[in-house]
């Protein structure tokens, strides 16, 4: 089924000074500027643990002067913005363990703070899933690869107290199993878990009430997508839009490249149907593996993994009109 939605890719022009190319790594945008953090490009090795700044008007690159608690170059690395500040959580390090450090980056005076690890953060992990909601000012994580095989628990850390939740459990007889690589996005009262990777590409889809602190398998009709995970999403009005993705992995696990899509797909959480955009304007290509956020009516989407296994570094954006 086709979306009505009206939608425009356009490639980003950069000048001199972009960074690497890289994979497995994050994104978060403030204002007029995207903060990008981690990454690889070749397979599991950690590229640096700057913060590297693209300025949206401009187009152009920085590195950020940074202080503080730096975090150790990663992968596989998750992060939001709420106000000013980037939260950055775990992600894996160069001898391919699993971290559970969770830092703010201030955009504002270039400080890193430490906020919890350990026992005060929840389990190690690498390609999980963050989000954040705006009005109750907390952040969300949910699954991943942990260090005894893959997660299915979703968290909250309250900014005001700056204190990690652990949120119920998933019911016995759901089927959010545990999943590297899923789609994570907040709207309106509720927390969704979309799709993911459990040694195949998985298409359902979950949410979390808040208000009544309960899960619930969601069953959407229309025109079901193939499973797939590590894509990026983004919430435009009452819809939740997906691009990319993984939809078959690579026999050579994360060393190799998988097949990959370059579909649009939009979720109607009201109807609870899916359909698929045709955008117009420049094609991004297949991808995964890359880092995606959400501007008002936009998503940028920046580098990752092609079908020839070429870490990319081009940036596009997708334009909305509801």
């Amino acid at each position: 089924m086709a979306s009505s939605l009206q939608a425009k890719w356009r490639e980003v022009t950069q000048p001199s000074g972009a960074p690497v190319a890289r994979s497995s790594h994050a994104v978060a945008i403030v204002g007029k500027k995207a903060y990008v953090f981690g990454g690889e490009f070749e397979p599991r090795v950690p590229l640096d643990n700057d913060i590297h700044v693209f300025d949206l008007d401009t187009h152009e690159w920085s590195v950020m002067e940074a202080t503080g608690e730096k975090p150790s170059p990663r992968v596989g690395v998750a992060m939001v913005a709420v106000d000013t500040i980037v939260y950055v959580f775990a992600g894996r390090d160069k001898e391919h363990k699993e971290l559970n450090e969770f830092y703010a980056f201030d955009t504002v005076t270039g400080i890193w703070k430490l906020l919890s690890s350990g026992s005060k953060s929840p389990p190690h992990r690498s390609y999980h899933a963050i989000a954040a909601h705006e009005g109750r000012k907390q952040v969300f994580t949910f699954g991943g690869c942990g260090e005894n095989g893959r997660l299915n628990d979703l968290w909250s850390f309250d900014i005001a107290s700056s204190q990690w939740t652990k949120l119920p459990s998933p019911p016995p007889d759901s089927t959010l199993i545990p999943r590297g690589g899923p789609g994570l996005v907040t709207l309106h009262n509720h927390v969704w878990v979309i799709f993911g990777f459990c040694g195949h590409e998985l298409s359902d889809i979950h949410r979390f009430d808040l208000d009544q602190q309960t899960w619930e398998d969601v069953h959407c009709s229309g025109d079901t997508p193939t499973g797939r995970s590590v894509f990026g999403t983004a919430t435009i009005g009452n819809k939740i839009l997906l691009f990319g993705g993984e939809v078959d992995p690579s026999d050579q696990g994360h060393m190799g490249a998988g097949a990959f899509s370059n579909e649009l797909l939009v979720l109607d959480t009201d109807s609870q149907t899916w359909s698929r955009a045709t955008p117009t304007g420049a094609d991004p290509g297949a991808r995964g593996w890359y880092a995606a956020a959400s501007f008002g009516n936009n998503m940028l989407v920046y580098g990752g993994n092609s079908d020839s296994n070429d870490r990319l570094d081009d940036i596009f954006i997708l334009s909305v009109e509801e």
